[in-house]
């Protein structure tokens, strides 16, 4: 079985000048990065008093369902044959709030929306089920304790 290992880079840089002595006195502000790669500017939600502008982990976690799903989908449709033209997806996810302010996800939806060369006559049904394969094989999806739809909108050129 091969192991794989991967790094980060999570810096705070929402210190005001006085630390975090209180809960409104800080910003949620923070940097993603990797060594010698780009800079996603994060915060937290809006509503745990973050800036609306920048991603957050949740979205960050969302995006990780459906990247994943993505890479996996154009995978499979090269050894199924099938010409993938574009390929965008509007994922949706539920998160739940515990009385004592902890949370989880309790489901997301992939809304992949692929455009296939060929005729939806002869491919249609192998479009479909390559998402399907393609989800059992996602590393994050496997990896998460929650139901993942799946509504695919596949189209032919």
């Amino acid at each position: 079985m091969k192991e794989h290992h991967y790094t980060t880079n999570v810096r705070w840089i929402g210190n005001t000048g006085e630390g975090t002595t209180h809960y409104t006195g800080y910003k949620r502000d923070h940097q993603v990065s990797k060594s010698g790669g780009s800079v996603i500017e994060c915060s937290s939600d809006p509503v745990f008093r973050g800036d609306a502008l920048k991603f957050n982990p949740e979205e960050l976690f969302l995006s990780s369902i459906s990247s994943c799903h993505m890479l996996w989908y154009l995978h499979l449709c090269t050894d199924a044959k099938l010409k993938v033209i574009s390929y965008t997806d509007d994922p949706q996810g539920t998160m739940i709030e515990d009385a004592d302010g902890g949370g989880q996800f309790t489901k997301v939806l992939l809304r992949p929306s692929v455009t296939i060369a060929g005729s939806a006559v002869e491919l249609e049904s192998i479009a479909n089920d390559v998402h399907y394969l393609a989800h059992a094989k996602c590393f994050i999806a496997r990896s998460c304790n929650f139901k993942i739809y799946i509504e695919p909108m596949i189209y032919f050129v």
